[in-house]
This record gives C-alpha cells, structure tokens and sequence, in this order.
C-alpha cells in the first residue's frame, strides 16, 4: 500500500462512525434549515408614512404643538397674503392664518374619517360572519342585499343618506361608513367560509362548545385579520370621501375649518390666490397616501 492510502486507512480507523439514529427520530435538518428571522426595519416609504400620521395625530391631539395662531382669529389688514415666515401657509380672504386652520381642520375630519371606518368595519365583520357561518337563509338575504349595496355608488349612496339625515360630522360618518359595509362583509364572509371548514372549528363544535364560544373564540380570531387590514386601507377611502361631501357643504358649519371645506372656500380664488386651495388639497393627499402604504404593510407587502 502507499504512504497515502495508509494515511486515509488510518484516519478512518481514528474517527468513529456516528451512531445509527433510533427508529421514529425526526431527520436532522441540512444547512438550509428553518431559522427565526428578525423583524425588517421599516423602509424609507413606510417611515415617512409613519411620521406623516404621527404628525397628523399631533395635530388632532395636540394642535397646539404644530401652530399658535387662532384658527378664527381674523386680519383684514393680511388677507390673502401669500405663503410667507408670518403665515407658512398664506392667509385666505379674511386673513386667518391657512395653517392653523388646516392643522386645526384635522380633527373633524379624521374623526369622520376614523368613525365611518369603525361603522363599516364593524357592521360588515358581524354580517359576513353571520352570513359566512350559517349559510343557507341568512347568506342568501345578507348578500343580495351586500350585492345591492355594491351597484350603487359609494358617493351616491352617501349623498342619499345625507339628504335624510342632514349635514353635521356624524351625519357625514354615518353616511361614508354605510357605503363601506358591503366590501367589509365580503371579505369577512369568504375567510369564515375558509376557516367554517377547518379541523379546529369541527373539534370544538364536537367537543360541545356552545355556538358562541365557537364563533367568538375560533372562528372570528382566525378570520379577522383580512378584514382589519381592509379596515386600514378602507381608512383613506374615508378620508376622501369625508373631505368630498365636506366640499360640497354636508360638513361641518362655517367659520370652523374642516381639510374638505377649505379646499371648497378657495376655489373662486384659484388663479389669485393658490395656496388656499392647493396647499390644503397635499395635506389630504398626502394623509391618504400614507394611511394606504401603511395599510399595505399591514397586508404583508413588503417595504
């Protein structure tokens, strides 16, 4: 034999063969094994969502944190003066300083927006999930009359409500979150379809557990999460369409501001004095642009 071979004869000998593994042992996982992976940090997009709606809330919560001027507070002597130090965002015909009025205007707006976001979120779950779970009768009158919603434009169907309600920021949230019910309950009424059919819904409803306890301990908790990340997205859907029916006077009542009013009082104004309505129109843009990325993130897209 040569130098070489002896030398691999004696390496096997010196190293001892692994043990057999006992029968029923789980396989040993390879290089390419599962392993827990940390939380991605946020990407630019969604941090400068992020911030955007932290600074809107400041607003709401704390408007006095962003601007001390007097939202009503009236300067003939500076009416319509242009973007400046004094007044970032210009004075509109009375000479209220823009950018109180906007960061003031925050509040019944997101409020609306908020409630009529609540309103359809909450009413669409409990409908698809009566509709999803029962099936038969109630499925069948639950979703014509969600069909029926659905052929009616929302903004049409929000200005019907509010001409029997009346104008008013509840009236205005009430209307916006009926348009919302139907897509909500949708959603909802499909995932309960999904998880009706799973092996823990069987188990607990043959294990004795009441209707109830069935619904609301396994059912509802594995269906919701579509729904909630609908409810974000749903959230600058509202916002719009608060800020819409606002601009056509269903909002609040003058003199106090609201994002969808001063776009509406600064249109006859559009070629002298741009910033009343232009100004007013990026901040709900913008608003709106960040609830829907943040929204897509709840939904699991990436950054």
């Amino acid at each position: 034999m040569s130098e070489l071979e002896l030398r691999e004869a004696g390496d096997r000998i010196a190293t001892p063969a692994a043990p057999p593994e006992p029968v029923g042992a789980p396989a040993r996982r390879g290089r390419h094994r599962l392993r827990w992976r940390a939380p991605r940090r946020p990407g630019p997009a969604l941090a400068l969502s992020l911030a955007w709606l932290a600074l809107v809330l400041l607003a709401v919560l704390v408007p006095a944190a962003l601007t001390s001027a007097d939202p009503l507070a009236t300067e003939p002597a500076a009416k319509l003066s242009v973007p400046s130090a004094d007044h970032l965002f210009g004075t509109d015909q009375l000479g209220r300083d823009l950018l109180s009025r906007v960061v003031h205007g925050a509040d019944p707006s997101l409020r609306a927006a908020f409630l009529a976001t609540l309103l359809g979120l909450v009413a669409g779950a409990l409908l698809g999930l009566v509709a999803g779970f029962f099936r038969r009768l109630p499925d069948t009158i639950i979703m014509r009359a969600v069909d029926v919603i659905l052929s009616i434009p929302n903004m049409l169907a929000s200005l019907a409500l509010i001409a029997l309600l009346g104008s008013g920021t509840a009236q205005v949230a009430l209307a916006v979150g009926f348009a919302g019910i139907a897509n909500c309950a949708r959603v909802m009424r499909a995932e309960v379809l999904r998880v009706r059919e799973s092996v823990f819904v069987e188990a607990a409803r043959a294990s004795g557990n009441t209707l109830r306890r069935v619904l609301l301990r396994h059912v509802l908790p594995n269906s919701i999460g579509p729904v909630l990340a609908l409810g974000a997205l749903q959230f600058g859907v509202s916002i719009l369409a608060v800020s819409s029916l606002s601009f056509l006077g269903y909002g609040v009542r003058p003199p106090d501001p609201e994002w969808g009013s001063l776009i509406s009082s600064g249109r006859d104004s559009l070629a002298t004095a741009w910033w009343l309505t232009t100004l007013p129109g990026v901040v709900v843009v913008l608003t709106v642009l960040a609830a829907n990325r943040v929204a897509r993130a709840l939904g699991g897209e990436g950054r």
